[in-house]
């Protein structure tokens, strides 16, 4: 339930955010059902009637049903009269006035788990800068149900999983790199709850060594010391984290002082022993 909550919450966001992009009036999606190949429509923004909500769309059924089926987006100029789709949905289509629509999967490790559509009340073709803005507003929701598996699965996984002792020096790499990935994925996460779960997650991986009293890092920046720890530049990391190669410097700055280190491979090693990284 919790994850079908979050899930529908990301992609609520998503849409707003799709339709503040381009201006489309409406737009409208909703996560696929545990074990059915059908998409249940959830979150609607820019609506004018309840025809749409609710609505099963099954895989291979109308537009919908045809991005599941492909697992990528596809769309069409007159929804009604399109030859290149089924018309199980015509009805509630045009009860909402609907004609041009979009439609672009949420695609998370090869499974379709959700659609995105976006749709305007005259028969015009939707461009390019349209449908790029959706396909973002779709990866935005991917990235955040990986990062709601992810966090879902460490915080399953006993700490004793994530011992700095472990003898396959892989493992433990794949730990760090793990860690990295959910602190940068964090901040893009708009469900408070979820976010604070995930944060919690990667404290998992660091209650394995002892943490160091008077040692108190801010949030952005174990964020920037987990990139330098994985080999990221200060470029990469802000293009990592959303930041500034600046910002990224004034963070990794001020872990240095707290820390006491003199040199990035320094601060790393004292904050892995002060139990602040993995």
């Amino acid at each position: 339930m919790r994850a079908n909550a979050s899930g529908a919450a990301e992609i609520r966001g998503a849409l707003v955010r799709l339709r503040r992009a381009t201006g489309l009036p409406v737009a409208f999606g909703g996560l696929v059902e545990p074990g059915r190949p059908r998409v249940r429509i959830s979150e609607l923004t820019g609506t004018t009637t309840l025809a749409l909500r609710a609505l099963a769309v099954s895989s291979g059924n109308g537009l919908g049903g045809k991005a599941v089926a492909l697992a990528r987006p596809c769309a069409v100029t007159d929804y009604s009269l399109s030859p290149r789709i089924s018309h199980e949905y015509d009805v509630p289509v045009a009860a909402e006035g609907l004609r041009s629509v979009l439609a672009v999967p949420v695609v998370v490790r090869r499974r379709v788990r959700g659609v995105l559509y976006g749709a305007l009340r005259t028969a015009q073709p939707l461009g390019d800068r349209t449908l790029s803005a959706a396909v973002e507003a779709a990866r935005d929701v991917e990235q955040a149900l990986v990062a709601e598996e992810q966090a879902r699965d460490l915080l399953a996984a006993s700490p004793a999983a994530a011992a700095p002792d472990l003898a396959d020096r892989v493992a433990w790499e794949q730990v760090r790199e793990a860690h990295a990935a959910l602190r940068a994925l964090a901040p893009r996460i708009s469900d408070p709850g979820l976010r604070a779960e995930l944060l919690k997650a990667c404290g998992l991986l660091t209650t394995a060594a002892t943490p160091v009293a008077g040692v108190s890092l801010a949030p952005r920046e174990i964020d920037v010391l987990t990139c330098v720890a994985a080999g990221a530049t200060n470029a990469a990391a802000a293009t990592r984290l959303g930041l500034s190669p600046e910002t990224v410097k004034s963070y990794l700055r001020a872990a240095m002082r707290k820390l006491g280190a003199h040199t990035r491979g320094e601060a790393v090693a004292t904050a892995r022993r002060a139990g602040v990284l993995p």
